[in-house]
């Protein structure tokens, strides 16, 4: 519903069992204007595994990630 930012998912995956198993790639592809393509083009930017999910992202992946998604 667009209600949470990406920022707030993050930190509710980190408290929430539920939100932290989903797969990070599956997260960036639902967000507007970011298709399948893009959101593994940015995760191999980024350096995050496909298969990654939210609880696992480190503080630097996390900042590589806001940063790109700034950048379009």
């Amino acid at each position: 519903m667009g209600s949470l930012s990406l920022r707030e998912l993050l930190d509710q995956g980190e408290r929430d069992d539920i939100v932290g198993k989903m797969k990070v790639l599956s997260v960036i592809e639902a967000l507007p204007g970011v298709g399948k393509v893009k959101a593994r083009r940015l995760m191999e930017d980024v350096g995050i595994s496909e298969t990654r999910r939210l609880q696992g992202l480190g503080d630097n992946q996390r900042k590589k990630l806001f940063d790109k998604l700034s950048e379009h």
